[in-house]
């Protein structure tokens, strides 16, 4: 497993294994959501800017903290995005906006199934602080399902070491933020399910 790991660090390599699925794993936040009405995006875990083009003409900022991926993506993106497009190698948890660079729309994209449940609270806590007032979370990430079948095989075998129940990604969001919607999706490719997905939309809770 470490050998796929440390392959998958490469951009090229991330962007090939992602391509089929880029699409499908936005499609819940696309369905439920006007992206024309965004003013500011910060992509936590960005990878090589794999959401980046989701964004055109809207301020953006993608934050990993893999040197190569912040590279292949500030060239392959910076330039040509209709709009101010950053990325930075920076922990999230080290990011402090001034209130008038808070984003209304914050992202994190098949990132905290690598990221334990005490890492994954202290960065919740802080994309909190990220925020607007107006704004909302949205997060995608991997399920661990319950029953044996090729979803679970593959959970186990991802290189994120932390897929969760999806009760249990239920919990850790709504200790956080406020829900709108939470709705698990089948990733699924040739009519075949190949992940367990879920995606959370939430608001800062007051």
């Amino acid at each position: 497993m470490s050998g796929i790991r440390d392959i998958l660090s490469f951009p090229k390599v991330y962007q090939l294994w992602q391509a089929p699925f880029a699409q499908r794993k936005m499609a819940s936040v696309l369905k439920h959501n006007d992206l024309s009405n965004i003013q500011r995006v910060l992509d936590v875990g960005c990878g090589p800017g794999t959401n980046a083009r989701f964004f055109k003409k809207r301020d953006y900022l993608g934050l990993d903290i893999n040197p190569r991926y912040i590279e292949n993506a500030s060239r392959r993106f910076s330039k040509n995005h209709g709009a101010s497009c950053e990325f930075r190698v920076q922990d999230v948890c080290q990011y402090h906006p001034e209130e008038s660079e808070r984003a209304d729309f914050v992202l994190l994209n098949s990132f905290l199934h690598h990221i334990d449940d005490e890492n994954t609270n202290q960065i919740l806590d802080r994309l909190h602080d990220v925020i607007s007032e107006d704004g909302c979370i949205h997060i995608l990430d991997l399920v661990l399902p319950d029953s044996i079948g090729l979803p679970r095989f593959l959970a186990r075998m991802d290189r994120g070491d932390y897929p969760r129940p999806v009760e249990h990604w239920n919990t850790l969001f709504s200790n956080h933020f406020t829900p709108v919607l939470f709705e698990p999706f089948d990733l699924k490719r040739i009519g075949i399910p190949f992940w367990k997905m879920v995606y959370f939309k939430g608001k800062r809770k007051t």
